[in-house]
């Protein structure tokens, strides 16, 4: 028993969505984009869709292995510093807030101030999807014809 090549292109397609995106509801967004195609039939649209998909992968992997800390080291980078910031906005200060009162104590805490925490990271987050959207419609630098 053979599988048709748009199934198969459908098998590859979900096990790279499943490897590039860890959010549960990213990765549900993705394979009802894949099963749409896959229901319409649309094998180019599907392979184009894997394709990019496996690109993105082999991306991931070149940068993860880079030497340079600048280019391996900058998603973990902004990463950690904005999850910890909000970690004790959201978490810590407000538990040792809570039990420090229970305690008698009326001081105050420090508070960090997020909105440049989250101007940040959605900044870079908004770079990231301007770059992906010019890489999708062919028009990044590298894409284009030099004249």
């Amino acid at each position: 028993m053979s599988i048709d090549p748009i199934t198969a292109a459908l098998n590859v397609g979900k096990t790279l969505i499943e490897k590039i995106f860890p959010d549960p509801q990213k990765q549900a967004q993705e394979m009802r984009l894949l099963e749409e195609l896959h229901q319409k039939g649309n094998l180019a649209e599907l392979n184009a869709r894997v394709t990019l998909l496996n690109g993105q992968l082999e991306i991931n992997k070149v940068e993860a292995t880079h030497s340079s800390i600048f280019v391996a080291g900058w998603r973990p980078f902004i990463g950690w510093v904005c999850g910890l910031a909000l970690l004790y906005a959201a978490i810590f200060e407000p538990m040792m807030r809570f039990v420090a009162k229970m305690f008698g104590y009326v001081g105050e805490f420090p508070v960090i101030d997020t909105t440049l925490t989250m101007q940040v990271l959605l900044g870079m987050l908004g770079l990231v999807a301007a770059r992906t959207r010019e890489k999708e419609k062919n028009v990044s630098k590298d894409t284009l014809k030099k004249g």
